[in-house]
């Protein structure tokens, strides 16, 4: 027995210091690459699809209805990764989408949108950010690639400080938090991650000039890929302490001058440089980021 004790103890530390890396990562949650595990289809009436053992799925649209998905779990905060590979050739006035919505009149959202385009025109890259039901946060983006030839990623990274938006690991826009400045933020509503394939064509496509060839549909969208880390404890005050590495992420020099390039160079609409909108001034985040 005297032999056994040395065998016990060790066990004994090993359980304890497992119980103490489960408690480090209670209310954290990953998930990667499983859509029959990760997602539910909620409308289209058959037009999602999940395929090739969980890892593929793709949503349609025709005249009659589009279609689209959401996480099972909820996240507050979080960093949330997607590869997509958008509505071949004439998509014009369809829009597909990858984004995290709460619910309700007050909701918060953040959204990455692909607006459709004709033929050999490219796609417009629509992001925004929406706080206690208050959106108008609008940069759009053309890619430096063809979305429709292959996959690539779009994240999103959220946390207390700031909401990063990137494609292919390239940030594209970095929203802050500005609650000094009374900017309303999202820190306190658990979201979903949604996708979707729906008309647009009032608005979509050179501001509703160019509309939905229905002789083209089915228009169909490929999702693969989707990873999502983030906490989904249910409260705002556990996630506050999650410890998970999304949680501290920050643009470091190298990542701030990509922002800077990828703004300088594929960035179509800010905004906060839209005078027509706003001919009193920009919002105070605007002023406030400067």
């Amino acid at each position: 027995m005297a032999s056994d004790r040395p065998k016990l103890l060790l066990t004994r530390i090993t359980l304890l210091v497992l119980s103490a890396a489960l408690l480090l990562l209670a209310g954290a949650a990953s998930a990667a690459g499983n859509f029959y595990q990760d997602v539910d289809i909620t409308w289209g009436d058959g037009r999602g699809k999940i395929l090739n053992g969980g890892q593929l799925l793709t949503l349609s649209m025709d005249r009659s209805s589009g279609s689209g998905f959401q996480s099972r779990s909820e996240y507050l905060y979080g960093r949330f990764d997607m590869q997509l590979k958008l509505v071949p050739g004439d998509s014009a006035g369809t829009v597909t989408t990858f984004y995290l919505s709460s619910q309700g009149s007050q909701h918060d959202e953040i959204d990455f949108e692909f607006l459709g385009n004709a033929s050999g025109e490219p796609y417009t890259v629509h992001t925004n950010v929406y706080s206690q039901g208050k959106g108008g946060r609008e940069q759009q983006f053309r890619v430096w690639f063809d979305p429709t030839k292959d996959f690539h990623t779009y994240s999103v990274v959220w946390n207390p400080s700031h909401i990063v938006f990137y494609v292919d690991g390239v940030p594209i826009r970095d929203f802050r938090n500005m609650a000094s400045a009374a900017v309303p933020f999202p820190t306190s509503q658990p979201m979903r991650v949604y996708a979707s394939v729906w008309d647009a064509e009032e608005w979509a496509t050179q501001g509703g000039r160019v509309k939905t060839d229905w002789s083209k549909a089915p228009f169909v969208a490929s999702y693969r890929g989707f990873a999502a880390a983030g906490c989904t404890a249910g409260g705002a005050a556990a996630c506050a302490k999650s410890n998970g590495a999304w949680m501290f992420q920050e643009l470091d020099a190298a990542g701030q001058e990509q922002l800077r390039k990828a703004q300088a160079t594929y960035m179509i609409y800010d905004y906060c440089t839209d005078k027509y909108r706003f001919p009193q001034g920009p919002p105070p985040e605007c002023s406030a980021a400067k």
